[in-house]
């Protein structure tokens, strides 16, 4: 599909974040389609390369910075939209692997609860003020740790804080669908530093707070979360008051046998104690808010009791983790495991 740049009949979609993992990869699936639309895209720094990239294909790109005391600049950004998809560029502590990148402000950055939930509740406030054509306002969300744990588990505030702005959103009468990306496939080789342990001569384990059994709705967020935003916007029986959570579940311990076959290296998955993971993980700041995210993994469950939706609504079948191993080639994949000598 050509970008439809002068045909204003197109419906307009605001993408927040194009050049981040999520909205770069929603931008791809509209361009794919065999829809006609207009896109924006809105980043921090339309002079980086993922920027330009989408520049040339067509995309209008616009500068900004959706933070409280912006406000008429963030109303300026959604003018017109038909559609508005809402997340943001990779924080400080996806970076870093530290935490799966579906931060829709940047928590990374400032590690700040209200002023995520206020920068939030800012973006549906401006797109549902500065648009009165919008019909569909499609937000990145997550489920509550501390709510679904009944408070048991209160330290992954990231978590928290995009349940709170969903309600927020749904309270206000935006035409609001929820579509949760599932968890990132590259955080197992950002993991590697703390989670990967020589046990002998070529013998490794791999392990986090959490039993081989847990599961785990595996998905490569760049190429394929975009299907689930597309099926949220083309097919009828989604948009307004859906939810759709992607990916496609996969215990971990299966995980990394799978990895291990691939690769061709002895590697087994061996779970550590939230102890043995707090003394191994380098970013300290970071430990209570990890600790809560896999206990939570392992005993509630990622989407709680709710399962992925299922893959007949995409256009095309998901990448399993086994073909995304495959699309990075073993001497990539032994690289990102700092294996390429053993």
């Amino acid at each position: 599909m050509t970008i439809a740049t002068s045909d204003h009949t197109a419906p307009l979609v605001v993408v927040v974040g194009i050049t981040g993992n999520q909205g770069g990869s929603v931008a791809r699936a509209l361009i794919e389609s065999d829809r006609a639309y207009r896109i924006r895209g809105l980043t921090r720094d339309v002079d980086k390369p993922a920027a330009k990239a989408f520049a040339e294909q067509g995309v209008e790109l616009v500068q900004v910075a959706l933070t409280v005391g912006n406000e008429g600049a963030a109303r300026a950004a959604f003018a017109g939209a038909d559609i508005v998809f809402v997340s943001v560029p990779a924080t400080e502590l996806e970076e870093q692997d530290l935490i799966h990148a579906q931060s829709v402000t940047n928590f990374g950055e400032h590690a700040d609860y209200e002023r995520e939930v206020a920068e939030g509740k800012l973006i549906v406030d401006a797109a549902k003020l500065s648009s009165p054509s919008l019909k569909l306002f499609i937000w990145s969300g997550i489920e509550s740790v501390t709510e679904l744990s009944g408070g048991r588990l209160s330290n992954a505030k990231f978590f928290d804080s995009k349940a709170v702005v969903t309600a927020y959103a749904r309270d206000s009468g935006i035409p609001l669908a929820v579509v949760e990306a599932g968890y990132y496939m590259d955080n197992i080789f950002n993991a590697v530093s703390s989670a990967l342990v020589a046990k002998g001569a070529s013998a490794y384990t791999f392990g986090f707070p959490m039993a081989k059994g847990t599961l785990l709705p595996f998905i490569d967020v760049a190429g394929d979360y975009g299907l689930y935003v597309r099926a949220a916007i083309e097919r009828p029986e989604l948009g307004a008051g859906s939810e759709v959570l992607s990916g496609t579940i996969l215990e971990i311990g299966d995980a990394i046998r799978q990895l291990a076959e691939f690769s061709g290296k002895n590697i087994v998955y061996e779970p550590i104690s939230i102890e043995q993971f707090a003394e191994s993980f380098p970013y300290k700041p970071v430990v209570p808010i990890l600790s809560d995210m896999y206990q939570f993994y392992e005993s509630i469950g990622y989407y709680g009791a709710k399962k992925p939706s299922p893959a007949t609504i995409l256009v095309r079948r998901p990448k399993t983790w086994r073909e995304y191993l495959e699309g990075l080639g073993r001497d990539e994949v032994v690289r990102r495991l700092g294996l390429g000598n053993a």
